[in-house]
């Protein structure tokens, strides 16, 4: 059984319909897959009713943005009640951040003598829930300006370049606790990525299984061997849940193809298993996983 739990459409950045993510994964031989767009669960429906159609496994979820010790952390949340109102709050205060960093993000550029506008960014991030940075990189690419998202974010949008501006993102701990009262389960995404290389420490991963974290992103491209079997082995000291997974986003990241990483079956029962008991628990009526 091979097993995906973090993708991404152009519900957010990727640059796929979330069916189009669906089916792709389908041909490509997957059994189970996750969309987990940032911040946003708009892709859901249109993902669910491709599933039953190509039969699929289908897993909802999201990626949340949030802050811990002053760092950005990526919150992988799956199968919440996506009616529960502080998680809805949380969320829409998240997007309003992302929408209204742009106009900054652009005005820095225009300083550099880059001339890009908001128009260049509607027109290649379309109907997008979540507008982001890797749509000022795509419309970056359109004009000509770079020749990729990478070089974009290298050079101009990632933290420490001249157009990087930073915006809202919720704090870890309260996410955590919302998306268990949602019904949810909270799994750390590549918590040794290339933006935060071992910046979540052995005592913080313990300290956020207390307040509720089931699970670590083992195995992802941004995480070179000796990471992985770091985090392997924290995660089971500790009795959490290994993932593994793609972190797919079409054309729009290079290497990060469907199924590259992927979650041992076990693993994934373990995390289907603890999202029950949490549902239990919060009494919500949270999303069923498709199951063809």
């Amino acid at each position: 059984m091979r097993i995906d739990l973090h993708t991404h459409s152009r519900v957010s950045d990727g640059t796929q319909a979330p069916a189009e993510v669906i089916r792709q994964a389908a041909a490509q031989g997957l059994d189970v897959v996750a969309l987990t767009d940032h911040d946003t669960t708009e892709g859901w429906a249109e993902a669910g009713t491709a599933a039953v159609e190509v039969g699929i496994t289908l897993v909802r979820g999201l990626e949340i943005s949030t802050k811990h010790n002053g760092q950005g952390v990526h919150l992988l949340g799956y199968l919440p009640d996506p009616t529960h109102e502080p998680l809805v709050a949380g969320l829409r205060k998240i997007l309003d951040g992302r929408n209204s960093r742009i106009p900054a993000i652009l005005e820095r550029l225009n300083e550099l003598g880059i001339a890009i506008h908001a128009d260049d960014v509607r027109r290649v991030a379309g109907a997008a829930a979540a507008t982001g940075r890797p749509h000022v990189a795509d419309a970056l690419v359109a004009l000509g300006v770079v020749r990729d998202r990478e070089q974009a974010f290298d050079e101009l949008l990632s933290p420490g370049r001249p157009a990087y501006v930073n915006r809202y993102a919720a704090p870890l701990v309260e996410m955590i606790r919302i998306l268990g009262e949602a019904g949810g389960v909270a799994v750390l995404a590549h918590p040794w990525g290339r933006h935060a290389p071992s910046g979540m420490t052995v005592d913080d991963i313990a300290g956020l299984q207390e307040v509720g974290l089931i699970g670590l992103e083992v195995d992802h491209q941004d995480h070179d061997p000796e990471a992985r079997r770091a985090l392997a082995a924290i995660a089971d000291d500790l009795d959490l849940v290994r993932t593994g997974s793609s972190d797919y986003h079409g054309t729009g990241k290079k290497d990060h193809e469907l199924g590259c990483n992927t979650t041992e079956p076990e693993q994934f029962e373990r995390l289907l298993s603890l999202a029950a008991d949490a549902a239990a628990r919060s009494r919500r009526t949270v999303p069923e996983v498709v199951v063809p």
